[in-house]
């Protein structure tokens, strides 16, 4: 493999971990600032689903491979106490099933993705 199968991101949030599981985990939290709405099934196995005002809905499809493509990337969050803050870091894996013609555009259009999601997120932590 001659690419990163990996994304991942660390940020300082100003808030305790318990609002940013929250915000992670709850239809209304996840709904605010990863979309316009959210259903949650918070269980092992479970999956939650995003939808923007144009009703699309957010599964985490592999961009360029086509809709009933099995195929999706991984993304998990750990939270860790800092101070009187949460260091969050969020994961992103599964890149090294895309072919080589269409990888750098998926990667570096979720890398880019991450840095404005988590920019959302900050925002939405700070306007509670």
């Amino acid at each position: 493999m001659g690419f990163p199968d990996r994304i991942e991101r660390t940020v300082q949030l100003a808030h305790p971990p318990a609002q940013v599981w929250a915000a992670l985990t709850s239809a209304e939290g996840l709904g605010t600032w990863f979309g316009d709405q959210a259903t949650v099934d918070l269980r092992p196995g479970g999956s939650a689903r995003l939808t923007w005002t144009g009703g699309d809905a957010f599964t985490w499809p592999m961009f360029g491979l086509p809709d009933d493509d099995p195929r999706r990337t991984y993304v998990e969050f750990t939270l860790e106490p800092a101070g009187a803050g949460t260091r969050l870091t969020v994961v992103e894996t599964g890149f090294a099933q895309l072919p080589d013609d269409t990888y750098r555009k998926v990667f570096e259009g979720n890398t880019q993705g991450w840095a404005t999601e988590l920019g959302e997120l900050v925002s939405y932590l700070d306007a509670a």
